[in-house]
């Protein structure tokens, strides 16, 4: 385990997460403060650093430390600030977006590095982020799955019908032109990260379609399979959210699923996604 200095980090779960605890991210950060939150980030995958008050134009000068802010296609971000994506979900609005498990805009050419997540806005109970390892999920398949999945490709779209639903809400305030199921995406089904050369199960059910050289009906009992294997909870973690928590997660490596158990309260966040490289 790495030894940090300059900040505490506390395990959330045996699988993934951390807290992040002895640091002002809202203001300058030393270069080796910087360092030891990357460190964290690499090993723990999910790290969850609360009690910050964070303003959009200091959220975003947090991220840049990490990667390029993108501009998610489907979702107007802030006037002044389009990196950020307000992610809402209104009193009366029955829906809750992204509300599957998923991985980050698995459609585009190459997915997000990573995404923070920024509460403001919170329900008195409920809206908790589950997040599974994708490692583990892929680590714990038999020799002959992994053989198997070494050859193919996932065909990834922004179109499917659940994810489509959950856009509902936020629909009609897209950042692009683009329509909704005008993506897709061809990446390996094992993804090798790029920082720690791990391998890791890259399919996830809200946007992989199939496999590339088969239909959708053959691929489909692979998919099932690999849908349900990778959200086992010996995987995962889930972080309870307070107002003035940035949970930052790799994309590469995780998949997460927002709950949907607070009708009738208002949720806000603030996203920023960092762009990231193609799958390989």
């Amino acid at each position: 385990m790495p030894h940090y200095k300059h900040i505490i980090v506390k395990p959330i779960a045996g699988a993934i997460g951390a807290d992040i605890e002895n640091v002002d991210i809202s203001k300058p950060l030393s270069d080796d403060e910087l360092s030891e939150i990357r460190t964290a980030f690499l090993d723990h995958l999910v790290i969850c650093i609360r009690d910050q008050k964070l303003k959009p134009k200091s959220q975003l000068a947090f991220a840049r430390h990490f990667g390029k802010p993108m501009i998610y296609p489907f979702v107007k971000g802030l006037d002044e600030y389009p990196e950020i994506t307000p992610v809402i979900k209104e009193k009366e609005h029955k829906i809750n977006f992204g509300g599957l498990w998923h991985s980050d805009t698995a459609y585009e050419q190459t997915p997000p590095l990573g995404t923070m997540l920024y509460a403001r806005e919170l329900p008195p109970y409920g809206g908790d982020t589950e997040f599974s390892n994708m490692y583990l999920a892929y680590e714990t398949l038999s020799d002959g799955m992994k053989a198997l999945l070494e050859n193919l490709t996932a065909v990834n779209i922004s179109g499917k019908g659940r994810v489509q639903n959950t856009r509902a809400p936020m629909r009609g305030k897209a950042a692009t032109s683009a329509s909704e199921d005008s993506f897709i995406a061809e990446h390996p089904a094992v993804r090798t990260h790029p920082e720690t050369g791990r391998k890791s199960l890259y399919v996830n059910l809200a946007h992989t379609s199939h496999f590339k050289g088969m239909t959708a009906e053959e691929s489909a009992p692979i998919l099932d399979y690999l849908f349900e294997h990778q959200v086992k909870p010996e995987f995962t973690c889930r972080v309870k959210w307070e107002v003035g928590t940035l949970t930052f997660w790799d994309n590469r490596c995780t998949q997460h699923n927002p709950l949907n158990d607070y009708h009738g309260f208002r949720r806000e966040m603030h996203r920023v996604t960092l762009e990231g490289d193609k799958p390989v």
